[in-house]
């Protein structure tokens, strides 16, 4: 096998984040949204935490039509031919594949990362670090490397990897198979027995690698990718892409290629990330006062309040008293006012 150690990477933007609503709305999601109130929005920090692995112009980021004035604003660096437009969302098989294939005609060495635009990390270094080793591991093998995260708690909200047996490389090990999102018992389950790990989205893997599963388990996919991949980086691209791209398969990478694999592996890693779903983990992540409460905006004042989460970064004053458990949320003339604990049904209320 060659050696693949042309390191690019793939940013997946195009979620519209209903469950921030109205901080995230289908014209402006939350991975374009300075959530965290630090100054720089969920898809610069991921741009900057990815920089000392490979340039910008080593970057790429697959987005919705209609976010790509938004990904120029942000990430003004990046080339123009880096930002792939899809033309409606199919999930992210067909988006990996569209990236990959355009990629694999001028870097035909490449060794890729694929991340999420939207998820938050607090250790940058040790992220970099499992990264580049899941990178060094796929560069000259036929292997596919999902990074696993450990839990912290016996987490619903998200898949799980179950780890089988160390490999010959330290703290890569097999994996055994993938799980749907649990209830509260099985998830209980995963975290004691210790080789369950929630599953990030983040993969690493070779040019090499991945055109060959998806041609071994998705011919139709490759079938449309190779019709498309004429037109790439020409004039005709946008035309064709959008004649051809809606006929994929809505189909998420994990079922189309990770679940059948055999090539498949995991590094199990600690870096303090969260996929930041919703305003409760948004909560649990940012500074919090005596009584629990969380905020970002320029003055917020809460009064016999707890346990609960405001976010007005557009207003100049917020005050807010006697509620236990609740979201308060303020963008663009639009306000949300929700118990915690019912915030799984934000996205109706959206509609």
């Amino acid at each position: 096998m060659n050696n693949y150690n042309d390191k690019q990477i793939i940013i997946m933007a195009g979620g519209v984040g209903s469950r921030f609503w109205p901080m995230s709305t289908p014209d402006y999601p939350k991975q374009f949204i300075d959530v965290m109130g630090v100054g720089r929005s969920l898809i610069q920090l991921t741009v900057d935490r990815l920089k000392p692995i490979c340039p910008v112009k080593n970057m790429w980021v697959v987005t919705n039509e209609k976010y790509i004035s938004i990904v120029k604003e942000q990430i003004p660096d990046m080339p123009v031919d880096n930002i792939l437009a899809e033309p409606e969302a199919r999930n992210t098989a067909p988006c990996i594949a569209y990236a990959c294939w355009k990629i694999h005609k001028q870097h035909p060495d490449a060794n890729i990362v694929v991340t999420p635009s939207d998820a938050l990390v607090i250790n940058t270094s040790e992220y970099q670090r499992v990264l580049s080793k899941a990178l060094s591991y796929t560069s000259d093998k036929e292997a596919i490397v999902t990074i696993g995260i450990k839990p912290s708690r016996p987490e619903t909200g998200y898949g799980y990897i179950s780890a089988a047996d160390l490999t010959d490389v330290d703290e890569i090990y097999k994996v055994e198979a993938f799980k749907e999102k649990p209830d509260l018992i099985t998830a209980e389950h995963y975290l004691s027995a210790g080789n369950y790990y929630w599953n990030a989205g983040i993969f690493v893997w070779n040019i090499h690698t991945i055109s060959k599963a998806i041609r071994t388990f998705q011919p139709k996919l490759a079938a449309i990718m190779d019709e498309m991949s004429p037109s790439f980086y020409t004039e005709k691209e946008k035309e064709v892409v959008g004649r051809l791209f809606p006929t994929c398969d809505k189909i998420s990478v994990d079922y189309a290629v990770m679940e059948k694999s055999k090539d498949i592996y995991t590094l199990p890693a600690e870096f303090g990330w969260s996929d930041l779903g919703s305003w409760g983990s948004l909560r649990t992540l940012l500074p919090q006062d005596e009584d629990g409460n969380a905020k970002v905006g320029k003055d917020i004042r809460l009064y016999d309040c707890h346990n609960c989460v405001v976010h007005a970064a557009d207003e100049t004053k917020v005050m807010v008293q006697g509620l236990e458990g609740y979201i308060i949320a303020e963008k663009h003339g639009q306000i949300l006012v929700c118990e915690l604990k019912e915030e799984q049904r934000i996205k109706e209320f959206g509609k």
